[in-house]
C-alpha cells in the first residue's frame, strides 16, 4: 500500500537516492532540503522530473520545519513515515573544533532531527499509525578518532530513537535507525575541519592522521568493489512495507566495523533495564 513518506536533505546522497528508490515503489515522497529554488534548484527539478514532491525544509530552523510539515500534511491529508536523513559530518582533531563548529554539528544531526520529528509526531500520534525512521551511522556505536564528534551525535541519535520508540509505542508508531557504514557520497568532500588552527598545530604530526584516514577512504570508494550507496536505500524499502511492532529496531549497512555484534549484545541488556522498571508492555507498539 503506497505511503506517504517525507524525507530530509534529500537534494543529494543517501537522502536522494532513498527518495527516488521509494518514488519508483508507488510511494507518494516530498523531498525536503533547504533553498530548493536557488542554491539547489537543480537538484529539486531532478526529483520533480521523477514525479517527486518538493518541500523546503531547513532542519535548523524551528519555522521552517513547522511551515514544511503543515504544507505535507495539508497536500497529502497526513504524514506516514518520516525519514530522518539531514546530517553534516566532521573529521578531525576534537580538540580543534571550536565550540560554534561543535554546536553546529549537533543542531544538524541531532536538534535538528528532533526539530522535525516533535513537528511530525502529533499527526502520527493522532492517527494512531506511523513509522520514523533514522538514518545513524555504525558510528553511532563504534568509535573512530577523529570522528568522535560526528560520532557523539550519532550516539546521541541512538539514544533518542530508543527513547522515543518506548514512548510513542502505545500510539501505534514505530521507530527504527539505520546504521549505514562508510559509503562514497558527498559526505566526506564537504566534512567539517577543525578551524581552530593553533591547536591543531599543537598535535604534530597526530594532525596528519585525519587526512590519510579520509584518503583512504576515497581510494576505497573508487575501487572496482567500492560500497553502492544504493545499499542504504534498499534496506529502507523492506522497513516500510514491514507490518509494525516487527521491524528490526537497528538494520547495519555495509561494512559494520562490529556495530552489528554491539546491536545483538546490547539488545537484551536494554531490554532488562526496561522491565526492571516495569515498563516492559511500552517495548510493543499499540496494534491500529
Amino acid at each position: 500500500m503506497p505511503k506517504t513518506i517525507l524525507i530530509t536533505g534529500a537534494s543529494t546522497g543517501f537522502g536522494r537516492d532513498i527518495a527516488e528508490t521509494l518514488a519508483g515503489a508507488g510511494h507518494n515522497v516530498f523531498a525536503s532540503m533547504r533553498d530548493p529554488e536557488t542554491r539547489n534548484r537543480v537538484h529539486a527539478d531532478a526529483l520533480r522530473a521523477k514525479g517527486i514532491n518538493i518541500v523546503e525544509l531547513d532542519v535548523t530552523d524551528t519555522e521552517s520545519v513547522d511551515q514544511a510539515v503543515a504544507s505535507v500534511i495539508l497536500e497529502a491529508g497526513g504524514i506516514d513515515v518520516l525519514i530522518n536523513n539531514a546530517g553534516v559530518a566532521s573529521a578531525g582533531v576534537s580538540e580543534a573544533f571550536t565550540d560554534e563548529q561543535v554546536m553546529s554539528l549537533f543542531d544538524v544531526n541531532v536538534i535538528g532531527l528532533h526539530r522535525v520529528t516533535r513537528a511530525v509526531l502529533p499527526t502520527l500520534r493522532d492517527q494512531q499509525n506511523g513509522l520514523i525512521i533514522n538514518i545513524g551511522s555504525i558510528l553511532g556505536r563504534v568509535t573512530f578518532p577523529f570522528f568522535g564528534l560526528y560520532g557523539a551525535s550519532k550516539f546521541a541519535v541512538e539514544a533518542l530513537s530508543d527513547s522515543l520508540r518506548y514512548e510513542v509505542s502505545q500510539f501505534g508508531v514505530d521507530v527504527v535507525l539505520v546504521q549505514p557504514s562508510a559509503y562514497p557520497t558527498q559526505m566526506y568532500g564537504s566534512a567539517a575541519q577543525p578551524s581552530d588552527a593553533a591547536r591543531l598545530a599543537e598535535y604534530g604530526e597526530v594532525a596528519d592522521i585525519p587526512g590519510a584516514m579520509v584518503q583512504n577512504f576515497t581510494a576505497m570508494f573508487e575501487a572496482a568493489d567500492a560500497p553502492n550507496p544504493h545499499d542504504v536505500a534498499e534496506a529502507i524499502l523492506p522497513l516500510i512495507s514491514m507490518t509494525k511492532g516487527q521491524r528490526p529496531n537497528r538494520t547495519v549497512v555495509g561494512s559494520s566495523f562490529g556495530a552489528d555484534v554491539l546491536n545483538e549484545a546490547t539488545a537484551p541488556v536494554q531490554a532488562s533495564s526496561i522491565r526492571a522498571l516495569g515498563l516492559e508492555h511500552l517495548e510493543t507498539v499499540k496494534a491500529a
